[in-house]
């Protein structure tokens, strides 16, 4: 099969011919349709996940019709259109058992923990817990799209912050993640400010349903934090973190009022140790830091009703479609990319290497 393989941490993606994987005891191989590129990957492609073990594919978000059936395996089968969180859970631990798979202490993780999906075909393990349905009326595309991103903001909001109609949401990021939260935000009956240095992004964010869109500098993000107190009366009631910097956690948390909780999804590399967060305000305000790590399989119902009915409309965060050997040229420079919304790879797309 085609892969975009990448040799060591940092090193060029490179687009070549790689073994088709077999489908393992409990499990399947999934022909991927369609897998989303986002900054995680980077964080994968970079060396900052000691579980990358090098030659890899990267790749997490994903849909495809199954191709293979592992032993074991009840209730998948070939043909069938499915979708994966990016967290697989092992379905045997007390947490897959409760539902929390996105905890699973023996989690497996497509493009982190194993190869992943910026390949023509995908093993995934403990089929029975982890793949999901793709209804039909939803194409793959956007299926791709849920996996992370989507369906991280949705749980971000409805499990660990619980949002309520009539609160404001204050979000830092409006990439995939950022954009995600402001569309659920708004179906939830919540005001959102988006907050970004892309004006192209707060656009976008604002056609989402943005109530208002802060431009924020590279360096200097002290003048956000007052103008979200000044537009709510004392700041917001959550705050989410899309981005993952030292910067952008310090503008999340400041941007609440007190007693506000604030989310981080973004992946926080380590710089000189661990990232600094301001617990002095978190302390003095009591302010709830919550983390959120993806959404079970289990959870995914509730999303997909909302997509069926069109009060969410993840297709519309889709920008462009792109073939494996663009994204291999594009991988190493994504934490510094200017894109507007969901960028989706087609492994099947361009010429055989």
């Amino acid at each position: 099969m085609r892969a975009m393989v990448v040799d060591a941490a940092g090193a060029t993606p490179e687009v070549r011919a790689v073994p088709t994987p077999t489908a393992p005891p409990g499990g399947v191989v999934v022909r991927v349709a369609a897998t989303g590129l986002c900054r995680s990957d980077w964080h994968a492609w970079a060396g900052h996940d000691d579980r990358v073990a090098f030659p890899h594919v990267p790749g997490h978000e994903l849909a495809g019709e199954v191709s293979s059936v592992g032993e074991g395996v009840t209730r998948w089968s070939v043909g069938d259109r499915v979708t994966v969180p990016f967290v697989c859970g092992c379905g045997r631990c007390a947490w897959c058992r409760a539902g929390d798979a996105q905890v699973c202490p023996d989690q497996q993780q497509p493009g982190f923990s194993h190869w992943g999906s910026f390949a023509e075909y995908v093993a995934l393990h403990a089929a029975d817990t982890n793949l999901v349905a793709v209804p039909d009326a939803v194409d793959f595309a956007t299926a791709a799209s849920l996996g992370c991103r989507f369906a991280t903001a949705y749980r971000a909001l409805v499990s660990r912050a619980r949002l309520s109609a009539g609160e404001t949401v204050t979000v830092v990021g409006a990439g995939g993640v950022g954009l995600s939260v402001v569309m659920i935000a708004r179906a939830l009956g919540a005001r959102v400010i988006a907050v970004d240095r892309n004006p192209d992004a707060l656009a976008l964010a604002t056609d989402l349903g943005a109530d208002h869109a802060l431009v924020s500098g590279d360096t200097d993000d002290t003048d956000v934090p007052a103008a979200v107190a000044d537009l709510t009366g004392g700041g917001s009631e959550v705050a989410v973190d899309a981005v993952g910097s030292e910067q952008t956690c310090s503008v999340a948390i400041h941007s609440l009022r007190r007693r506000g909780r604030h989310v981080q999804v973004g992946l926080l590399p380590p710089v000189a140790g661990h990232p600094r967060v301001p617990m002095a305000r978190v302390i003095g305000w009591e302010l709830d830091l919550l983390g959120s790590h993806g959404m079970a399989a289990v959870d995914y119902p509730g999303m997909l009703a909302l997509i069926e009915q069109g009060r969410l409309r993840p297709q519309d965060l889709v920008e462009r479609t792109i073939p494996l050997t663009e994204a291999a040229q594009v991988l190493p420079g994504f934490d510094r990319a200017t894109l507007t919304g969901i960028t989706v790879i087609d492994p099947a797309g361009g010429e055989e290497p």
